[in-house]
This record gives C-alpha cells, structure tokens and sequence, in this order.
C-alpha cells in the first residue's frame, strides 16, 4: 500500500474516529444503526481480503529514518498494582501466559520468550489519530509460539489481557484487551515486541512486552501484555467487541 494511502486512511481514521465517540450513546440506542454499521467493517475486511495478499509486508525502512521521538499514546505509566509491583522488580518476576482454547499452555519467562524464533522490523506506526512514528522492534514471532501452544481446531481469535486499567469501571471492561483473528495472528510481521530501537521496551511504550500487528492502525497494537488467550469468540470479553477501543465505538478490524 502506497505512503499517501496509509497517510489518508490514518487521517481518515481519525475523523471518523472522533464521529464515532461523539456519537457512542446514539449509535448504542439505534440497535440498526450499529447493525449498518458493523455490516460495512465486515464488508472492509472481507474486501481488504479478498484484494490483498495475507501474507504482503507491511513497507520496511531503513534506520536513517527511525523517528527521534517516538511519540507514546495511550497508558504511559500504568497503576495498576501488579504492574508497577513487577516494575520496580525490573519485571523479573513477569510471565507471558498463553492459554484458553490451546493444546498446550505456557508460562514464559522474559528469558524464554527472548529464545523463541524472532524478527526484527523498522516500521511505521500509524495513529487513529492522525500521526506517525518509524520504530525499530524486535521480538518473538506469534505464530511460531501459538504453534507451540498447539491451538485447537475451534480457535478463532487470539485476546491479548494487558496490564493497564484506562477505566476504572465497576464492571471491570476499563481493563485493556485486544484482539485479532489467525490471519493477522500468523502474519509474518506480527511479533511480540520486547526491543525498540535495539534497547529493552521503556514504560511508556509498552514494557516488558507490546505486540506489534504491523497490518492493522495504532490502537490494535497493545501494551503492557500479559497474557494471551485463544478463543473462538469474544462475545462475552470486556463489552464483547473485541478490544477496550471497540467497545467505546472504533472499530474492530483496522487495516491499513
């Protein structure tokens, strides 16, 4: 996909991003509205699909053109008591939990992570937003570790539970997740980041572990990952739209 385009979609994104939260409690109310609405994403994916080639890279760039400021969004320093316990332990005592629908659970060290078959990009990360940083990142391959996990034959989605609360609901949906299906999941380009810019992932982007879904706009790309969960669905996970920016009105896939 061409520079302009990426840069117009971003744009795009966020415009409508911004029509969409304004509108959230309408569009929540007019139960045809919402139905339009999701029947045009699944129409965009299955387009975008049908067009594109499932496993085509998103464009690489040299290090000459890594930003010198990569901005950081979202959650820069999260509170949550787990997390900043295991912070001030330099995160040694961090696990990757990789269960749900999967032969195999798993419980990683960072070391063990760190050993598993890996890859490193310099890519552009584009915001909902409107902007866009170049980072270097390097990390674990997702596809190879749910290999090793084993999914079941039933699995269609793989959550990713993150340590950061950006909401403090009652109900417990302030929590941030995300979600993707198999085919971003086994992208070539899609990786458990634990470098950026040859160092250790800082806070503020995402530390110890962000994931990296170079194919699809910022806010799939979580931080703070802890645990990763196969499902065949995720009706019933947060507001049960597949991700914390989701269920406030963006949409679910975002590809670029």
């Amino acid at each position: 996909m061409s520079t302009d385009r990426r840069r117009w979609l971003a744009g795009a994104g966020a415009t409508l991003g911004g029509l969409f939260l304004a509108a959230c409690d309408r569009l929540n109310a007019n139960p045809q509205v919402t139905k339009v609405l999701q029947s045009a994403e699944g129409l965009t994916l299955r387009a975008q699909r049908l067009v594109t080639d499932r496993k085509a890279l998103a464009r690489e760039f040299p290090a000459s053109d890594i930003s010198p400021d990569f901005r950081a969004n979202g959650t820069t320093n999260p509170s949550d008591e787990a997390y900043v316990s295991l912070a001030a332990g330099g995160f040694a005592d961090w696990r990757l939990v990789v269960d749900g629908l999967v032969e195999r659970p798993l419980s990683l060290t960072m070391a063990q992570l760190r050993a598993q078959p890996a890859r490193s990009q310099i890519t552009r990360h584009d915001c909902v937003e409107g902007w866009s940083s170049i980072g270097k990142w390097t990390g674990a391959r997702l596809g190879p570790l749910l290999d090793q996990a084993g999914l079941k034959p039933q699995a269609r989605y793989i959550v990713f539970h993150c340590a950061d609360s950006l909401e403090m609901t009652l109900d417990g949906t302030g929590q941030y997740y995300e979600s993707i299906d198999l085919i971003d999941a086994y992208h070539p380009q899609t990786i458990l980041a634990y470098d950026m810019n040859d160092a250790a992932v800082p806070v503020k982007h995402g530390a110890p572990v962000r994931l990296r879904v170079e194919r699809q706009l910022g806010y799939k790309h979580a931080k703070y990952v802890m645990r990763i969960e196969a499902v065949d669905d995720f009706s019933q996970i947060g507001r049960g739209r597949g991700g914390f920016w989701e269920d406030r009105g963006y949409e679910w896939y975002a590809g670029i």
